[in-house]
Parts: structure tokens; sequence; C-alpha cells
């Protein structure tokens, strides 16, 4: 990136080192999996087109804007809509992690509209819970190659349902976010934990 800005050399350390933990708990096989985070109200840094995340450089990191326009000489995910669509809906959130784990690959699949997590204590490890007796609404949303329509399915849910803290695809992965990098990691393994926790119940049944 040129004239790199303390806060663009501060997202791409903590996109390069979220790659690696990811990876490491192979919840970003291949080159799945896409990272952004907020750099200011216009601009929005994120991980390239069809880069391995264990293995992210700087130049594996992006500048778009908030429309989701490429702002340097490089190729956005294709999913970028679902991010800039997420950074509209919550002023408030910083960072978003877009990953390919088994766990949520398979328990997309066996769910239909919707998947309920209820009764756990890690359900306090999401901003604002600090009860397991509530319940946490998970959507699921079909796969979809055109990008703009799922991302209004997605808008067109949050504007009904603003208190949840990812979403599914069916067959493909998991989105979740936070204020920060650091608290949209914790979303993303309280998930991972709770969808296992899931997927070995419904197999001992």
């Amino acid at each position: 990136m040129n004239k790199i800005t303390n806060a663009q050399h501060g997202a791409v350390s903590e996109l390069i080192n979220a790659g690696k933990l990811l990876y490491a708990k192979g919840w970003v096989p291949a080159t799945s999996g896409n990272f952004s985070i907020r750099l200011n109200s216009d601009n929005i840094a994120i991980t390239v087109s069809g880069k391995d995340k264990g293995f992210l450089t700087p130049d594996d990191i992006m500048t778009i804007n908030s429309r989701g326009e490429p702002l340097d000489n490089k190729k956005p995910s294709a999913e970028t809509g679902l991010h800039v669509a997420l950074y509209k809906q919550f002023p408030d959130i910083n960072a978003i992690l877009h990953t390919h784990s088994i766990n949520a690959t398979l328990i997309s699949r066996l769910n239909d509209d919707e998947l309920n997590l209820c009764g756990y204590e890690l359900l306090k490890a999401f901003h604002g819970i600090n009860t397991h007796e509530t319940s946490l609404c998970v959507p699921i949303f079909a796969n979809d190659q055109d990008i703009a329509r799922l991302s209004q399915k997605v808008v067109r849910y949050l504007d009904k349902n603003p208190l949840i803290y990812g979403y599914l695809i069916a067959g493909h992965g998991l989105y979740t976010w936070g204020r920060s990098m650091q608290e949209t990691i914790r979303h993303l393994e309280a998930f991972e934990f709770i969808f296992e926790c899931e997927l070995k119940l419904k197999g001992a049944r």
C-alpha cells in the first residue's frame, strides 16, 4: 500500500496475525476465508482475493472505500460486498472474520433457516451477554454466487434482527464481527466451541 498510515500498518499486522491463528486451527483451509478491519469512516483494510490466509504478507492486504471500491491496484475478495454491508449496518464494529471451518460448514447443512444456541456458559463470550440463561440466534442463508443479492438478504434480516453476532452461509462458512479484532476472534472461538458441542449432541441422538 502506498503512503501507509499508522492505522493501515496496525491493520495489516492484525490481519496477518489473525490469518496465522485461524489457519493453525484449520478454520481457513486452502485459500478460503476473508478478513477485514475498519480503518476510519471511509476506508477498510481487507485481504485480497485468492491468498492462503496462513501465509499473508503486507502485499496481500488492500484498502477499499466504504462502497467496496479498491483504492490500490489489487483485487479484493469476491465477497467484499458482504463486509461492506456489515460495516454500514453496524457503525460500532471494526473487524470482520469469514471462515470455512468444518464445524461451521457442517452445522449450516444440518439446520434450515437458523440455529438457536441456548444454555451454554460460553455464550458469555459474546459482547453484552452476561448469563448462560439466554438464547442466541444464528441465521443461515443459502449460498449464492451473486454477492449483491446475498448482501441484500443479509441486510433485510439484520434490519429486523439487529442483535446477532454472526451468520452462516449454508455449506460455506461463518461470518462474525466485533468492536475490535480481539473481540471478533473471541466471538469466533465461542461460535466454534458451541458449534462443535451442537454437532456432538446431534450425533449422539
